[in-house]
């Protein structure tokens, strides 16, 4: 058959299936197909989220503003399915420094965290995800690395370079560390104590001086053979007398290899039949390297070239050939080399060619070996669940193909299968559809082009659709001065990268933008060759034909509710029991149930604010009060490391130093009036003679009140404006991590520290519910001088809560303990903070301070009008540059729009 002729041999059946009409076919397997698709999009509508950020990186005494837009289905319009979104910040321990529970509305929320100034550096992460997407698994969760640096306190700033050699069995890493302060002054002639830990094992201890350029060069041997899957640096600086500062530079490699992966097209290699093998070259860090070669036979003739295009990224075809083997020999960035295996190839099968090039047309060319001859074959090309184009071989051809209209698919990923007679999938291959007729148009203008420091600017923004009709969305808009925070477009998510791309692909995506930012043949190349690696699992064929559907184990949170269990107190359940929950938090609310005969009880509907404290009480039928009141928790997912983000070197950064010295200048003003994110740093107190103090007066501490490594007291706590305790505490407490917000002591890590609340031992993950306003004291006992006396509890420690008790707190307790009568203070909705800026039309406004802000605007609730226009205003900052306006939003109809504007303050 003659392959330049496309649609020859191949029989088109179905042209578009419309899930809610589906069309009636005669071919039982795509019948099938088309069933248990429809039956997976219907029964388990997948979730998307996205959060659109003010800027890309940060500093400590910031807050991090986002806006989250939360869609539904494959034509992702904005979705009514969940009414709550969990955000959440993670450290580089994997340990959720803050958490909030938003309220979503038609498929929108808004939040922000403030990062005081005691958070410590690092590569955080941000993770977002409803309560239904939990079903899919955490690969299909939002998570965004943050870069978190650190200029108020930080005077020692590092950079760290690298070059590795072979050595006998081992490899040698030549480490140059260079020291400087934020001025990019050198620390020249200061000596410096180090250390080397690789997958925690420390490999080399050491001292030495620096030069005059600040450098301090470090060389050791890697000997293990085991994979590096992390490894740090540790360095102690000397900067003055009885002065050292400690700094702690990530090592994810000791190695110029890197991991190479070959994907064969449509699935595998057919011998005889010409395939195209796509790869992708990978550090350890996860980001793509160049590497160059050239794949050669078992016979060592060469057969292709190798050479990376984008990110790591390249294609080469071949034809194989029976009876042989093939592998590439590759060379690396530092000139190593290695040789690595392709897939064998296969006698019998087919494969499946896609050319996604023209902008009209996808072309499918299917070619077969001769055992095929006479077989039956099917192509389905879906979409978000729902068929949009199907076909059968006519006569059991093994070489067809067709063109298929690129309009019969929504934009984003579309995925082409071929079955065999039986229904069974035998290859596979996906492809982006990037249609411009489904992105928004969204023009932003100012009303000036240029502006003034200081200066009242309105921006304006008309979205309409590509066929220029009004479009009514959602919107959000922020406004950095990109002088300062220096951004590259390419680098950045956006809602359409994020909605369309990354969303659906498993693993970390490298510059997502940069395949929507300027769309041209290049970038579609490498977005098809993306689309070759990366791979597309939202689902298993072979479990949804088998009609096995993932159990659902996560309901959509629609509101709040309180449920639970009544039992006696030996476990049984206690039917028809009423129950009462009551608060007196905004004034009083009391409201009653009664239990089902399994005991179960469970106020729905509920909307409240978070830290909200609810006394619950049961009571039998004949008012005893002898009953447990058990709650249901569902745990938090797990914060496992993401292996698939690549953390950033935050001293290193070029663009993040450079918001660092402003961030320093701008902390340094807003202490200088007391404003900002600014809290002190309580030191270790060793506490005597404090009997009268009311913090302390009801202490549980068996050593006698204040007998503690550390005390931590309200006048503190009542500051920090924390939802739950153990977020005030996390980085104050000396010797203390916090993991899922539970403490551990850095001397028994692997054990829990025991708590202790008003005398009364309890879980650990019972820290998370106490509100902060109502602690008097907090009391770290960490040594064996201070945990002795509590015996085989205190062997990883003691954290006692003390909570306010009458006295001078004027505080009524609730009877925590009580049969029948339990507090509880679960998650509640989060309001977003209202983003400040100053107003210099108000002759209030205090114009002697120094306007350094670098996020200049923050709008997160833009709704466009009929005929889609909006606008806002807001005053530039007091420093002249070029300030980059970020325009972000969706329709009713699932358009997404994204546009960058940028203009002048002289």
């Amino acid at each position: 058959m003659n392959l330049k002729k496309p649609v020859a041999g191949f029989l088109v059946i179905l042209v578009t299936v419309i899930a809610t009409a589906f069309v009636k076919l005669d071919d039982d397997p795509i019948q099938k197909i088309a069933s248990a698709l429809e039956k997976w999009s219907s029964d388990a509508p997948f979730e998307k989220v996205y959060l659109q950020f003010d800027k890309p990186y940060y500093g400590v005494g910031d807050n991090i503003w986002f806006k989250a837009y939360v869609t539904v289905g494959g034509k992702h319009q904005l979705s009514a399915l969940s009414g709550a979104l969990n955000v959440e910040l993670i450290d580089e321990r994997d340990s959720v420094k803050q958490w909030v529970k938003l309220p979503v509305t038609s498929g929108v929320a808004w939040g922000d965290f403030a990062l005081s100034d005691t958070l410590q550096e690092g590569n955080y992460r941000i993770r977002a995800y409803t309560n239904w997407m939990r079903n899919a698994g955490e690969e299909y969760f939002f998570q965004k690395k943050i870069a978190i640096g650190n200029a108020a306190t930080n005077t020692v700033f590092t950079q760290a370079s690298y070059t590795y050699s072979k050595l006998n069995n081992g490899q040698k890493v030549d480490a140059v560390i260079n020291f400087s302060n934020l001025d990019k002054a050198p620390f020249a002639g200061n000596e410096v104590n180090y250390n080397v830990r690789i997958n925690d094992k420390q490999i080399l201890k050491g001292k030495g001086t620096t030069d005059t350029k600040g450098n301090l060069s470090i060389s050791f041997i890697n000997a293990t053979s085991a994979p590096v899957t992390s490894g740090k640096i540790t360095t102690d600086i000397k900067v003055a007398d009885k002065k050292t500062v400690t700094k702690t530079i990530n090592l994810t490699t000791t190695s110029g290899l890197a991991d190479v992966q070959f994907f064969p097209e449509s699935g595998y290699m057919v011998n005889g039949i010409r395939s195209r093998v796509a790869f992708k070259a990978v550090d350890a860090n996860g980001l793509g390297v160049e590497v160059k070669g050239k794949v050669i036979d078992n016979t060592n003739k060469e057969v292709a070239e190798v050479t990376t295009k984008h990110l790591g990224m390249g294609s080469f075809a071949f034809t194989p050939e029976s009876g042989k083997t093939y592998k590439a020999s590759l060379t690396y960035p530092d000139g190593s080399q290695n040789t690595v295996s392709l897939p064998a190839s296969q006698n019998d099968g087919y494969v499946m060619l896609v050319n996604n090039t023209d902008a009209q047309n996808i072309s499918i060319k299917i070619i077969g070996s001769s055992s095929m001859t006479g077989k039956s074959t099917y192509v389905v090309g879906q979409s978000g669940g729902v068929i949009c184009y199907a076909a059968k071989n006519t006569n059991g051809s093994i070489n067809f193909g067709a063109q298929v209209a690129k309009s019969k698919f929504p934009s984003g990923i579309a995925q082409f299968t071929l079955f065999d007679a039986s229904g069974q999938p035998i290859n596979e291959r996906i492809v982006f559809i990037q249609h411009q007729t489904d992105i928004l148009k969204v023009d932003v203008s100012a009303n000036k082009t240029a502006f003034a420091p200081r200066e009242k600017v309105k921006i304006n923004i008309a979205a309409k659709t590509n066929d220029d009709k009004p479009a009514l969305g959602a919107f959000s808009a922020a406004v950095i001065d990109e002088s300062k925070v220096p951004v590259k477009d390419a680098d950045e998510s956006g809602i359409l990268s994020q909605i369309l791309l990354t969303s659906d692909l498993k693993g970390y995506i490298e510059q997502p933008n940069y395949y929507f930012t300027d769309v041209n043949a290049t970038t579609a190349a490498d977005l098809d060759i993306l689309m070759l690696t990366q791979g597309y699992r939202r689902f298993e064929w072979k479990a949804l034909l088998a009609g096995q559907f993932p159990p659902v184990r996560y309901q959509p949170e629609k509101t709040l509710q309180i449920a639970g269990t009544i039992k006696t107190s030996g476990g049984k359940p206690v039917p028809n029991d009423k129950i009462t929950l009551f608060t007196t938090a905004g004034g009083t609310f009391i409201i009653d149930t009664v239990a089902d005969a399994q005991g179960r009880f469970a106020f729905k509907n509920m909307v409240f604010k978070d830290s909200i404290k609810f006394v619950l009480q049961a009571r039998t039928a004949k008012g005893g009060k002898n009953v447990d009141i058990v709650l249901d928790k569902m745990p938090l997912p797990t914060t496992v490391k993401n292996k698939s983000m690549p953390d950033v070197q935050v001293n290193s950064s070029a663009a993040l130093l450079t918001y660092l010295k402003n961030s320093k200048a701008q902390y340094d003003e807003e202490a200088k009036y007391g404003i900002g994110n600014h809290t002190i740093m309580l030191k270790e107190v060793t506490v005597t003679e404090k009997k009268k103090n009311p913090a302390l007066a009801n202490s549980a501490n068996l050593n006698g009140a204040g007998n503690a490594d550390q005390v931590i007291t309200s006048d503190l706590l009542d500051k920090l404006g924390c939802v739950t305790i153990d977020q005030c505490l996390q980085g104050r407490l000396l010797g203390v991590i916090f993991r899922g917000g539970i403490p551990y002591s850095t001397r028994s890590q692997n054990q829990p520290m025991q708590l202790i609340v008003d005398g009364i031992y309890v879980e650990s993950d019972f820290l998370s519910t106490i509100p902060p306003m109502n602690v008097a004291s907090v009391e770290v006992l960490r040594t064996i001088g201070n945990t002795a006396i509590y015996g085989g509890r205190g062997s990883g420690g003691v954290l006692i809560i003390n909570t306010k008790r009458g006295g001078e707190y004027n505080y009524d307790a609730s009877q925590i303990y009580s049969p029948g009568i339990m507090t509880y203070t679960p998650k509640g909705f989060y309001t977003a903070r209202q983003f400040y800026a100053p107003k210099y039309d108000d002759p209030k406004t205090n114009t002697a301070i120094a306007d350094l802000r670098t996020t200049i605007h923050w709008e997160p609730s833009l709704i466009t009008s009929k005929d889609g226009n909006a606008s806002f205003e807001y005053f530039n900052a007091g420093s002249k540059g070029t300030y980059r306006v970020v325009v972000e939003g969706i329709n009713d109809d699932g358009y997404l729009g994204h546009t960058v504007f940028r203009y002048k303050v002289e």
